[in-house]
């Protein structure tokens, strides 16, 4: 079965989206939102709570479902997951450093495109900067390189 994860993005009132420097795991090193895997009976929504509550130091409320990726990647299956996607402007405390990652504020128009996953610059701006949803599959090889996108269809 394919790992169920989630990100989640907070946006302020400044244009500008919270996003962590991860400091270890899957992704070390990138930029990306709060996020990870749903454990056990969680719900999608409780399981993104509580990844940015873990990673950013911040509650999160009002999610708003704005899609779903996929990663496939054969030669690396600690990567390959199905991945919902969140927003909000609804939040709570300041974000802080904790042992999951280093959280900061980017203009939205100014992300850093080469420090993040590969496919972000392909769904993200759509997210971000449109509203709008994406269902999108990337395939990726031994090098995490993108060999293959498709239009994700959800039955």
């Amino acid at each position: 079965m394919t790992r169920i994860t989630n990100l989640t993005y907070i946006l302020n009132d400044n244009n500008e989206v919270l996003l962590i420097k991860v400091i270890r795991g899957v992704g070390k090193g990138y930029w990306n939102a709060p996020g990870g895997k749903v454990e056990g009976s969680e719900s999608l929504e409780a399981a993104a709570r509580r990844e940015v509550e873990e990673e950013a130091g911040v509650k999160v409320f009002d999610l708003i479902s704005m899609g779903v990726i996929e990663f496939v990647a054969p030669e690396k299956p600690e990567i390959g997951s199905r991945c919902y996607i969140y927003i909000t402007t609804k939040y709570e405390g300041t974000p802080h450093p904790t042992d999951e990652g280093i959280p900061k504020w980017f203009k939205i128009d100014q992300l850093l495109y080469d420090e993040m996953w590969a496919a972000d610059r392909y769904w993200l701006p759509q997210v971000l900067e449109k509203r709008e949803k994406v269902f999108k599959r990337f395939y990726l090889d031994k090098n995490e390189k993108i060999i293959k996108i498709e239009d994700l269809k959800l039955s």
